[in-house]
């Protein structure tokens, strides 16, 4: 063999039991610190801690959720029984204004009732003849007019009156005057206007006005045969 040749190396085989075991004890060294890494870290980090009594306190959470959703049915079921009070004193407010409203209109015309009974005393009886004692008219809606008119015979009314009562409208409609007279020539509900009274008869109730026309103003008209006894008229 020459100088120049490789050297060798003669290396010492340990038996393959002496191995093994010599893993089995790096690979237990290597779990236990890993296993004491992970207990340092989780008792040292910051929001790594643990509480012995984290059940305890996840209890208490529990019992508060429950009573803040218990409280909070609470509240809605009474907030659901001051709605319908709400709405009920509505009701009852409205169907107290309607009451007071037909009151209103009951005692003016026990008003005028009053006034005409006065009219019939003795010293009051005037000539005899068809006059009309009241006449009111006014826009019950957008397209209804509502009419009283009270029918009375002086002198003592010996003689029973039969007549017709007639409501002329007079209105502005497309920019043009124009007259509506109640009842027309062929209207079904003639007879409502019918006058058949020895005394007084009062007459009431509601004329359809076209739709868009203005109300200027309204005539009623006691016909007897076809001529005028009595007429009186209101402006709107």
């Amino acid at each position: 063999m020459s100088i120049s040749a490789p050297k060798m190396t003669i290396k010492r085989h340990l038996p393959w039991p002496v191995m093994v075991l010599l893993w089995a004890l790096v690979i237990g060294v290597g779990a236990s610190a890993a296993v004491w890494t992970y207990k340092l870290g989780r008792n040292h980090l910051p929001g790594l801690e643990v509480s012995g009594d984290a059940g305890e306190q996840l209890d208490q959470l529990t019992e508060q959720v429950r009573k803040l959703t218990a409280e909070n049915e609470r509240l809605q079921s009474a907030s659901s029984a001051s709605q319908n009070e709400l709405k009920i004193a509505q009701t009852a407010q409205s169907q107290l204004a309607a009451q007071v409203k037909n009151l209103e209109a009951e005692n003016n015309r026990q008003k005028e009732d009053l006034a005409f009974f006065d009219s019939l005393l003795p010293t009051n009886l005037g000539a005899p003849g068809i006059t009309i004692q009241r006449f009111k008219a006014e826009q019950a809606a957008p397209n209804q007019l509502r009419y009283r008119v009270l029918v009375m015979q002086g002198g003592g009314g010996t003689q029973q009156f039969a007549g017709n009562l007639q409501l002329s409208v007079n209105v502005i409609q497309g920019g043009k005057s124009a007259i509506l007279n109640f009842p027309e020539g062929n209207a079904a509900d003639q007879a409502r206007y019918r006058l058949a009274f020895k005394y007084y008869q009062r007459v009431e109730g509601l004329l359809n006005i076209p739709e868009g026309a203005t109300i200027k103003s309204v005539a009623v008209r006691v016909l007897d045969r076809g001529q005028v006894r009595a007429q009186q008229s209101v402006d709107l």
